[in-house]
């Protein structure tokens, strides 16, 4: 698809080009637009009706965004943000240069701009920060068919007309109903007597993520947004929804791996900022590794004197930190689903202590299998009477590392929660950088104790 429209550009056959438009998806029109010469991108999207054009303008990165409106006139600007949808339109000046986003305000009236300032002044990790003021309000003395006429006169411009909801003169949010109530009920029917007042909703300064994970709890589509004095002021639909999602997965993933989040695509940030997203986690990781090489100093001159507890390292500190990943990425995730709480810790550690139990008593006994059975019966590589107690140090160390490892992984991410950190940080890097330090002072101090005390 994208050679043909770039044949046709080159052709510049427009009028087909429009008509190939015009039966595709925005999102996949936004997609081809992003891939096109950037001197071909303000062409091609004057060939869309102004609806669509809108719909695509919203789908796009925010750096092609910037290239349109850079190529656009104040005409066509205004005629573009006239279509967008208020929560569309903030998040759009929300992600342009002071320059750019004072050009967009220029293009709007009095009013909007004082809405959209309003809406910016919300914090960016807020539900006031995502939702729109574009909702279809109704009164509980309205009738069924004073409920339609209302739906008719204001749905055009708002972002859904299915769910309605009921507020009295101080706009106080009293109930949600449906269209399909309006229409399974009598023309005459007072709403206040079909609305339903069990209504789920949200507060301004809500978390979005929290908001986010109500969509997916509840099965919503949309989710009313009330002040601290209980009055209607907006509503979040369920893409907006979709977006937090996938940028908190995102970044959670980000921090998983010990890399500073980013709002912008890979393609999209350049080496200097890839470099700079990773390289301070890298150091403070590379830095941290040097208690670990302090400890095995310390512990030198006694690794002479049995110098086969060196070749076991390795196997130790990787196993400690596969067991602290594991638990770690466990409860993070159970976490950023809402099903672990901090007054779920002993729960939790107890559960843990259990799993590796199991798994430090299987990892021990293989171990011991593997340097008894195939060294000693297969290989002859291995002297029992000289190197039992070695074999006894490792396992005895697998053992409790296993289980330390596990304690560390699932109580440090909800440690982090409630000290107000994200618990995405306490990921494989770090926990793997903690276990390891861990698990050569109990090899260490097995060692000590059984081999050379």
């Amino acid at each position: 698809m994208e050679n043909e429209i770039s044949e046709l550009l080159t052709q510049k056959k427009y009028s087909k080009l429009r008509e190939i438009l015009s039966d595709m998806n925005p999102a996949d029109i936004a997609q081809i637009l992003e891939e096109i010469p950037q001197k071909e991108l303000p062409v091609v999207f004057r060939l869309l009706p102004k609806e669509p054009a809108a719909e695509v303008f919203v789908e796009m990165d925010s750096d092609t965004q910037q290239l349109l409106i850079e190529a656009f006139s104040d005409a066509e600007l205004r005629e573009v943000l006239d279509e967008l949808f208020m929560d569309d339109t903030v998040d759009i000046i929300d992600e342009m240069p002071a320059t750019v986003a004072k050009r967009i305000l220029k293009q709007t009236d009095a009013a909007t701009r004082r809405l959209i300032n309003k809406l910016l002044a919300y914090p960016d990790d807020s539900a006031g920060s995502i939702m729109t003021t574009e909702y279809i309000d109704l009164k509980k003395d309205m009738t069924v068919d004073e409920a339609f006429d209302r739906i008719r006169s204001v749905g055009i411009d708002t972002e859904t007309i299915y769910t309605c909801y009921v507020i009295d003169r101080s706009r106080h949010l009293l109930g949600i109903v449906t269209v399909k109530d309006l229409l399974l009920n009598e023309k005459s029917e007072i709403i206040a007597n079909i609305m339903d007042e069990n209504v789920i909703f949200a507060n301004t300064l809500d978390d979005k993520e929290e908001v986010a994970g109500q969509f997916e709890k509840y099965d919503l589509m949309i989710l009313p947004v009330v002040d601290t004095e209980n009055r209607l002021v907006g509503v979040v639909t369920v893409d907006d929804a979709i977006d937090v999602i996938q940028e908190e997965a995102t970044e959670d993933i980000e921090k998983m791996a010990a890399i500073l989040p980013s709002d912008r695509s890979y393609f999209k940030t350049s080496v200097f900022n890839t470099f700079r997203a990773r390289i301070p986690w890298l150091m403070l990781l590379m830095i941290s590794a040097t208690f670990t090489g302090a400890i095995i100093s310390n512990f030198e001159s006694k690794l002479t004197i049995f110098p086969a507890l060196m070749a076991f390292i390795p196997m130790l500190m990787d196993t400690s930190g596969n067991s602290g990943s594991q638990a770690s990425v466990t409860v993070i995730r159970a976490i950023s689903l809402g099903d672990i709480e901090f007054k779920d810790i002993f729960r939790v550690l107890w559960k843990e202590i259990r799993v590796a139990f199991l798994c430090s008593i299987s990892l021990a006994a293989v171990n011991f299998i593997k340097l008894f059975v195939l060294d000693y019966l297969i290989l002859n590589t291995f002297d029992p009477g000289k190197q039992i107690p070695e074999i006894l140090v490792v396992c005895l160390t697998l053992f409790l590392t296993v289980v330390v490892s596990k304690i560390v992984g699932s109580t440090l991410p909800i440690l982090a929660k409630k000290l107000g950190f994200d618990p995405a940080v306490m990921a494989s890097p770090f926990i793997t950088t903690v276990v390891d330090a861990i698990s050569l002072m109990i090899y260490f101090g097995f060692a000590s104790f059984i081999l050379i005390s």
